[in-house]
C-alpha cells in the first residue's frame, strides 16, 4: 500500500456555487503535492512552470478524504516533472480516483533565473545553502 504525499479532510468552505468541491482548491493541493515531491531532489527554491492537463473525473464532496499521490517521472538539468494521482475517499466507499496531472517545476537562483539541480556528479551545486535557508527574511515562498 502507497503513502499518500498529504491528505485533505473537504470541508464546507472549500465548496462552489454548486455545493462541490472547487477545483481551483484540489489543484492547489495537487500543485502542494507536487511541491513536496520535488523539493526532494534540489536544494534551491523551485516553482511551478506547467501543469498538464487536469481533468475532474469524479465531484469531490464535503466531508470526503482526498488523498494525493507524487513520484518524480523526470528530472531534467533545470527541471523536474512530478506525476500526482488524486483519490477521495468517501464514508462506507472505496477510494474513487478524481484527477491526476503532470507538474513541472524549475530551479531557480536567487535572481530567479533557472539553475542546474544538481552538478554533473549529481551533487547539489556548490555554495548552495539547504532551502528554505537560502531565501530573504518574510519571503513568502
Amino acid at each position: 500500500m502507497r503513502d499518500p504525499t498529504i491528505r485533505v479532510l473537504m470541508m464546507p468552505r472549500d465548496t462552489n456555487a454548486w455545493g462541490t468541491i472547487f477545483g481551483g482548491v484540489l489543484l492547489s493541493h495537487l500543485d502542494q503535492a507536487a511541491g513536496l515531491e520535488a523539493i526532494r531532489n534540489t536544494d534551491h527554491r523551485i516553482v511551478t512552470v506547467a501543469m498538464k492537463e487536469v481533468v475532474f473525473h469524479e465531484p469531490v464532496l464535503i466531508g470526503d478524504l482526498v488523498s494525493f499521490y507524487a513520484e518524480t517521472v523526470r528530472l531534467g538539468r533545470t527541471s523536474i516533472t512530478v506525476r500526482v494521482e488524486v483519490e477521495a475517499e468517501r464514508r462506507g466507499q472505496r477510494p474513487m480516483k478524481v484527477t491526476e496531472a503532470e507538474v513541472t517545476f524549475v530551479a531557480i537562483d536567487s535572481e530567479g533565473r533557472p539553475t542546474p539541480l544538481r552538478t554533473e556528479d549529481g551533487a547539489p551545486p556548490a555554495g548552495v545553502p539547504p532551502w528554505p535557508a537560502n531565501l530573504p527574511a518574510g519571503d513568502p515562498l
